[in-house]
């Protein structure tokens, strides 16, 4: 059963793949290297690069060819803004916290409890004031080309974590030690040591790490929560890619190609960040069927992680942007999650 679910949600949910994530380019084409962290298969990023791919292959046969390289195979989401600038990759998506050494406006993704769920995001990152932080990163030599979702996080520890006093001493593995993340390892009395996402299972498994957060299709794709006592079930943030290329590769597309290419990104993305949340539930599904432990947190142990965290939102306001918080929280009430 377990299987045929599996087999339907790849249909629904996947652009066919028709071919192998590396493509042979033939001589002539122009190649995009896209560099991911993550599984390709079984992962809302992965999958929609290979979608991406699959379009580009067959859309701009003799023009583009674009390969995918997962799992860091070829760069961590640390090093790989380096290889873009200097054209060893042409595409990234990292997740939004890396982007902290360019845009502090970025961090938005980190403070916690502002959106209720990755539709509310999507509704943000329609408005002006969204776009307006997307291109805080364009003086750096990048360009970003659109959102990727992924979902929201769930936390888990060496021992359960019902209220954030539960991770007291409890050291984190964390993507960035931005003001916010500093501040939501000091609520819940932890510490936080930035790790790539590739050494995350090796750092629980030795005890280097006893603590993490991430979305469902993280935490089962890389078998996190077989190192953890329990995932906590709190959604207390986003995590979502802004994909990127450099500026100076996007222009050095011809003016109807560049156009072409950033219409037909834009048609993937739309059509992937839709399977984004199923995509979650089923890796979230695959946990409980592998006998992992899920906390569903009641609604006073709920209340207790947001008065807990509620002072990031202020200090995200106070030191960063208090007009991106304001439109961050106006599209998250008027958003319609069904």
């Amino acid at each position: 059963m377990k299987r045929m679910l599996m087999a339907a949600l790849a249909t629904a949910a996947s652009v066919a793949i028709s071919g192998p994530a590396l493509a042979q380019c033939a001589a002539g084409e122009k190649v995009l290297k896209f560099s991911l962290v993550t599984n390709l298969q079984g992962h809302p990023k992965g999958e929609a690069a290979l979608a991406l791919a699959d379009a580009v292959n067959s859309q701009f046969d003799g023009r583009l060819c674009m390969e995918v390289f997962g799992n860091s195979e070829l760069y961590d989401d640390d090093a790989v803004f380096e290889a873009l600038l200097s054209d060893d990759v042409q595409m990234a998506a990292p997740s939004a916290s890396k982007f902290g050494q360019f845009s502090e406006e970025l961090q938005l993704f980190d403070v916690p409890f502002i959106f209720d769920s990755a539709v509310h995001v999507l509704e943000f990152l329609e408005t002006e004031a969204a776009a307006g932080m997307l291109r805080t990163v364009e003086d750096d030599g990048f360009t970003v080309l659109g959102f990727w979702s992924n979902g929201m996080y769930q936390i888990s520890g060496s021992r359960p974590l019902r209220v954030p006093a539960d991770a007291n001493g409890l050291n984190f593995r964390v993507q960035s030690l931005s003001p916010s993340v500093q501040s939501l390892l000091s609520a819940m009395g932890a510490t936080g040591e930035r790790m790539a996402f590739s050494k995350v299972y090796e750092a629980l498994e030795s005890g280097q790490v006893q603590g993490q957060y991430n979305t469902w299709s993280n935490i089962q794709g890389k078998e996190f929560y077989l190192q953890q006592a329990a995932v906590t079930e709190a959604n207390f943030a986003y995590l979502g890619y802004p994909v990127v290329m450099s500026t100076a590769f996007l222009n050095s597309l011809d003016p109807a190609t560049r156009e072409e290419f950033v219409s037909l990104f834009a048609l993937i993305t739309h059509e992937r960040n839709r399977f984004a949340y199923e995509i979650n539930q089923q890796r979230r599904q695959d946990i409980i069927d592998d006998d992992g432990i899920i906390i569903r947190l009641s609604e006073a142990e709920l209340n207790e992680w947001r008065t807990a965290l509620a002072p990031i939102v202020d200090q995200f306001r106070r030191d960063v942007n208090a007009g991106l918080i304001d439109a961050a929280i106006a599209a998250n009430a008027a958003a319609d999650p069904f």
